[in-house]
Order: structure tokens, then sequence, then C-alpha cells
């Protein structure tokens, strides 16, 4: 969880979408459209469920017209899984914690912001949805201040020197000569998820150690390594952690 310092306040959602870059082995047809089997109706509101019936006898994985982002996310979900190809397992599971349900309902949860923000990056969803998945814990484990209230800083951005938004310090892992330590780092406090995207997607658009990430399309091993070339974490192993959880929530090979 570490960050390069640039003038920044907290952002919101701007600028246009950058070009898309086919995915090495190709992405799924919507945001999580590999995610698990397929949930049950009483999971499903009134409207939604009959949208996600009427994707599922249309026979196709293109997007139906009117669907808002909430019931688009649903609809991926209802989608049944594929099965993993050989060799294509993540690479050293990521141990996490969360049960499936509570990465569903983390998963849906972000789904509308996941996807603006992926826009404007020109990346799959699903990727964005990882590093937030990875850096929070599936939002089980978020940052909070001192007084314990909760940060909404999904990415696990630390507050630099040019940081002009709130910030508070919370404890984190880094890793020195390859050995985690605990410590107290300075983090940027959010009003709410929303901002934490914006920002998020503020500082990989403006910093050039992270151009490499952009337009990867939904190819989670080039987004990774751009992000771990950066420096946006310590751990030596964040690249292969991160692909890993791309790659889950692809495939649904949890």
């Amino acid at each position: 969880m570490r960050l390069p310092e640039f003038p920044s306040t907290p952002g919101a959602f701007a600028a246009p979408p950058l070009p898309v870059r086919a995915a090495a082995g190709g992405a799924g047809a919507g945001f999580g459209a590999h995610m698990g089997a397929p949930i049950g109706a009483d999971a499903l509101g009134g409207s939604v469920r009959q949208e996600v019936q009427r994707f599922i006898e249309s026979g196709s994985g293109a997007v139906l017209g009117g669907l808002s982002p909430q019931a688009t996310w649903r609809r991926s979900l209802a989608a049944p899984a594929l099965s993993p190809e050989p060799g294509s397992a993540p690479e050293g599971g990521v141990p996490d914690g969360a049960s499936r349900e509570e990465q569903r309902a983390f998963l849906d949860r972000i789904a509308p912001l996941a996807q603006r923000t992926a826009a404007r990056l020109g990346v799959a969803p699903e990727l964005v949805a990882a590093h937030a998945a990875l850096e929070s814990g599936w939002g089980r484990r978020p940052l909070r201040a001192a007084d314990g209230q909760i940060m909404h800083n999904l990415f696990g951005i630390k507050a630099g020197g040019a940081w002009r938004g709130a910030a508070a310090e919370a404890p984190t892992t880094e890793f020195e000569g390859g050995a985690a330590v605990k410590t107290t780092q300075r983090f940027r406090h959010y009003e709410d998820l929303e901002q934490a995207f914006g920002d998020y997607a503020e500082l990989l658009l403006n910093s050039p150690r992270y151009r490499g990430a952009l337009g990867a399309g939904g190819d989670p091993r080039a987004f990774a390594d751009a992000l771990a070339r950066g420096g946006y974490a310590t751990d030596p192993a964040y690249a292969d952690k991160l692909a890993a959880v791309a790659r889950q929530i692809q495939q649904g090979a949890r």
C-alpha cells in the first residue's frame, strides 16, 4: 500500500474513458461475467430479477439496453461460471478469509463505482474491483482513524506531503528487505466511496509511474505488473496477489 506523492485533492469522476486494449485470453462480456455460480432468486429484487431473467432467456452476453449499473452487475452474477482453463489457476493462493457471500456482497456494493472508474482508466471493471478487494480484504478490513471512523480508503492510498485533503494515521504492513513490518502511516481520509474511487482514478491517470496500467483492458497480469513496477506497494509478491484476485473474479475460481 504505497503511492507516489504528487499534488492532489479529493477527485470527482471526469475525463473521457481511455481506449482499452484487448486482453490476452479475452475478458468477460460484462462486469463479473464469470463470477461464481448462479445467485438464488431471493438475492435479487423484483425488477432486477426480471432483467436477469431476460438476460438468461436472450442467450447472449450482449448488454441489454436500459439496464442500470446495479442491474448489469447482478445480471452478470447470475451468469453461469466458466471453468478455469488448465494452468490458469491464480498464482499462489491469496488468503483473504472472506466467504463467497461476503465477496459477492462487496462486489455488488462497489460495482457502479468500479465500472465508472474502469472506463476512465481503460481497464476492465474486474481489475479495479480486484484492487479494492485486495487492499481492503474484500471490505472486511477498512482503514480506520484513531477514533474508529472508517476512512473509505479502499485502495490503501497514503497521504504524502502534497496531499491537500483529510488524512489520518492507521496501522499497516510494509515490506523491508522482503520482510513484513508492522508500522503506522498517514492515509487519505475520504468522505465516501465515490470520493475514494475518484481519487484512485486521478492517482493512476496523473502519475507517470502508473502509465503502463492505463488501457490494460482485461489483462490482470499487465495491470498488476504495471502497478507493481510503479511502486504502488512494497510487497514483492504484490503483482501476483493482485493478478490472482482479478482472475478469481473473472473466472469464478472460488
